[in-house]
This record gives C-alpha cells, structure tokens and sequence, in this order.
C-alpha cells in the first residue's frame, strides 16, 4: 500500500491525540513523520547550519529517528531528552544546526560558542550575523584581543583587575557579575567585546544583557563610531577601544593586526 505525503499542521498532531513518530530528518528545517499510517513533512522557519557538512547533523539527528513526537500550541512539536519534554525546533537551535529567524538568546549562545554546525564557521560569523555598523572582520580582530580562547573570541568573558576569567556558560559568569557588583565593584570587563563595566554599565539593560552577544557587538559598534567621529582615524578608533594613551594603545592596534591577518587567511 503507497502511503500518502502530506504537509503536517501542529493542529493535526494534537487532534488525533496520538503521537506521531520521527521517520526521518532530511534536515534541521523539514522531517518525516509517521502517524496512523500516514506520512507527513514538517518544516521550521530559519536556516539549516551546515557549515560542518550535512553527514555531521545527520549523524547529531540519528538518535532522534524513531522518537515520539507529540505537539501543543505553546511549545510546537516536542521530542523526550532525558525524560523531558522538549521543542524540538528550540532544541535544534541550541544544538547549533538551525538558524532562527530572529537571533534570540539561544541562538546567539550556539553561534558565539560554536555549537553544532557553527563549530566550523569562520571567526567573523557571530559579527556577520549581528553586526550594524562596523566591518565584521574588524568587529571579530577586536574580540579576539579582548576574549579570545583556544582561537575563538569566548561569549562568557569576564576581565576583573587584569586577570581574565573563562566560564562554561552565561549563566556562571552572571552569577560572577552579580556578586562583583553586590561587592561595590565595577573594575570588570564583560562579554565577547570585553565592554568595561565602571565606563559602559549605562549602555546595558542590565548585567544579564551585557552577556548577549548582540549587545555586545551593538555597544563595541558604539564605541568604535564614537572614537571614529572623535579622531578621524579607523586606527585610532580601534587603539582607542582598549587605551588613548599612546603605548598600550599601538600595542593593541598592533595584536588587532595579527588577528586581522589570521582572518583573512581564512582563521
């Protein structure tokens, strides 16, 4: 018996009230489902991430074939992981292999760490993705001066009096800022710009948000413009960003540099 392709609405899944079961993922926007013996195609919005090659998802998504899928309207279509119930769209952009409309939170944290597909991205793919203003290459030679780790410019950066601290996740080096702040303190810098806390703090919502990539990239950009219309040098604007005095200044714009080339070289 030929069995029917049809395009799956999340209102069906819930109607029937019987789970249907992943048959196969062509990729991190469409899958095959199976239910009461009829197949259907689901798709989700965005970009597949294929920049570590399509055998690297196919072989991340095999687990996953075979699985329950059930759906309701506030979390969309879900798969059990670790005995839990998770979106699987939400799960597919935290692993790094699809790109959402929108760079939401989890989506930026799976570009900037280099999860999933991202891992084989180049360096200026964060900048890319969530610059406005300044070159992205410049944006990724300025992070990688200012929170660079094992070749990647870090998210979860934190600098407090000169010495430079790596955390697994958001979450730690939150928890860090609170109590640095809570102390009295605001010689720290914070985030892949490495944005200084006593000189910058206005320019965030919040310490949470100064974590955000986005708003990282957003405030460096600031910076960088405002330095830019205060010298009339791209130079001196980059220079500027670590230090004005002249020393430290051209021993920055000088690593930048190295950085850049690395970049171009295809880093």
């Amino acid at each position: 018996m030929t069995r029917r392709l049809v395009i799956l609405s999340l209102a069906a899944l819930s109607i029937t009230g019987r789970a249907a079961t992943i048959e196969n993922i062509i990729s991190p926007t469409s899958l095959v489902l199976t239910q009461a013996g009829a197949r259907s195609v689901a798709n989700f919005d965005g970009k597949p991430v294929f920049y570590c090659g399509l055998k690297a998802f196919e072989s991340w998504a095999a687990p996953l074939v075979g699985q329950p899928v059930r759906s309701n309207p506030e979390t969309g279509m879900t798969v059990s992981v670790d005995a839990r119930e998770v979106p699987l769209e939400r799960l597919l952009v935290q692993k790094g292999w699809l790109q959402p409309v929108v760079l939401d939170d989890d989506a930026q944290a799976a570009i900037a760490e280099g999860r999933g597909g991202w891992a084989c991205a180049g360096a200026t793919a964060p900048f890319e993705l969530m610059h406005a203003s300044v070159d992205p290459k410049v944006l990724a030679g300025i992070a990688l001066n200012e929170s660079g780790f094992n070749g990647r410019a870090w998210p979860w950066t934190l600098n407090v009096a000169g010495q430079g601290y790596f955390f697994r996740s958001r979450e730690d080096a939150y928890r860090v800022i609170q109590s640095l702040i809570a102390s009295g303190r605001c010689d720290f810098d914070v985030g892949l710009l490495q944005i200084n806390w006593c000189w910058h703090a206005r320019r965030f919502a919040s310490p949470w948000d100064a974590l955000a990539p986005a708003t990282s990239i957003r405030v460096a950009e600031d910076i960088l413009n405002e330095n830019y219309s205060k010298t009339r040098s791209v130079a001196k604007a980059i220079a500027y960003y670590h230090s004005a005095n002249p020393a430290p200044g051209q021993a920055y714009l000088a690593r930048f540099a190295r950085h850049l080339n690395q970049i171009q070289a295809g880093l």
